[in-house]
């Protein structure tokens, strides 16, 4: 069946990245309650950060899945039944009793929700060609970037108004609206539907063939490592906004909006000049960009500038060029595979979210009450995305 979407669909268009965006919004949204649930639930900050690593570990174990079920049976489908997954790890998260029942849950949580990035980027890829497919995704991340920067504000209102379970009520909510839109709205686009996608051999072949591209490797080596430095602060910002700043939780989320604007605006620049520079000079930009602002914030943190703007302007730059990095360098890795689209996509998603998880983590067990911590974590997955863009160069894997 040929693609029957209509790409300058605005519905179209407004469903796919709110669907990218229930990611971030699973995290994003509870935010302002994770230094309290150390309280409620008698625990550590590091047991609590591990409610934000488990979610993103789930995300990247279920990518695997989603990837050759979708090039199997098609996007639709598939999609329909990872957003039903997400609305019971909702529920479950909403009842639970003990800090190992809320981990758990937000596993089961994780797995339903990242069909919704996992399936949108193939969708993206049935549809465009690599620079098309940046632009694309550049404007959807901005786009996206709405969402976490107004989700803490309205995760801290409902904090103080009805506790931390009312954040998982609305997923839930959330959660069956998109069910029943994409049962509405949304039209099937994998017009190679192959058959033997979900049988192991094929698996592994595919898999096979996408891992010894060393294009998608550079590629999805510079978005992981761009992804850790960002998801550092969303691992363990709670802690220092609110612990080391003394920022209330209700606030909290006022200061996550200048966050998030800033990958909006990253986003929403790195579209418009992606025809002008290309793929590989924009992602070039933001690695220097995000490398500069990780040496100003590291340098704060060990002269003991522990003041809002010392903070907070270097996140914002960070943020601004992950929005230059992440949805440019994603085009870039799937650019080699329209036959297998899910696939790939399930395979960068894996590598990133993966990364990401293992960062966060680093920065959550090393928080320390210091700002010190945070910036040396994302200093240093700067440095590795540098260094995989200059080598990548060097050897010819990836042109401008």
């Amino acid at each position: 069946m040929a693609p029957k979407n209509d790409p300058k669909d605005i519905k179209v268009t407004l469903l796919l990245t709110l669907m990218v965006a229930l990611g971030p919004l699973s995290t994003d949204l509870y935010l302002p309650s994770l230094p309290s649930l150390t309280e409620t639930f008698g625990t550590t900050i590091s047991r609590v950060q591990a409610t934000m690593s488990v979610f993103i570990g789930g995300f990247a174990c279920a990518t695997v899945i989603y990837g050759p079920l979708s090039d199997r049976f098609g996007r639709r489908p598939v999609l329909i039944g990872g957003m039903a997954i997400f609305v019971v790890g909702s529920l479950g998260c909403m009842a639970a009793s003990s800090i190992e029942a809320l981990i758990s849950w937000r596993f089961v949580q994780a797995v339903g929700g990242c069909a919704g990035p996992v399936l949108v980027r193939a969708v993206v890829r049935d549809i465009y060609e690599k620079e098309e497919a940046a632009i694309f995704l550049a404007y959807i991340a901005s786009a996206m970037a709405l969402a976490p920067a107004v989700a803490p504000m309205i995760g801290g209102w409902l904090h103080v108004l009805f506790g931390w379970r009312s954040h998982f009520v609305a997923l839930t909510i959330l959660g069956g609206l998109f069910i029943l839109a994409v049962y509405m709205m949304i039209k099937e686009t994998n017009s190679h539907r192959d058959h033997s996608a979900t049988q192991a051999r094929q698996i592994a072949q595919n898999f096979s063939r996408i891992l010894i591209t060393p294009q998608f490797i550079a590629f999805s080596l510079m978005l992981m490592f761009s992804y850790g430095a960002l998801f550092s602060f969303i691992s363990v910002g709670a802690f220092v906004v609110i612990g080391v700043l003394g920022i209330a939780p209700d606030k909290f989320g006022y200061l996550f909006f200048f966050v998030a604007i800033g990958y909006a605006c990253g986003g929403l620049l790195a579209g418009k000049l992606v025809h002008r520079i290309g793929v590989v000079r924009i992602i070039g930009v933001g690695i220097s960009l995000g490398l500069t602002l990780g040496i100003f914030g590291f340098g704060f943190a060990i002269s003991g500038a522990e003041t809002t703007p010392a903070v907070i302007i270097p996140i914002v730059g960070v943020f601004f060029s992950c929005g230059f990095v992440l949805p440019t360098a994603t085009a870039g890795a799937l650019e080699p595979f329209p036959q297998i689209a899910g696939t790939a996509s399930s395979a960068v998603g894996f590598l990133q979210m993966s990364g990401g998880a293992i960062i966060g983590f680093v920065a959550g067990y090393l928080h320390n009450g210091t700002t010190v911590p945070l910036f040396t974590v994302i200093l240093l997955s700067w440095i590795c995305a540098a260094v995989v863009y200059m080598r990548a160069r060097a050897r010819g894997i990836i042109r401008p």
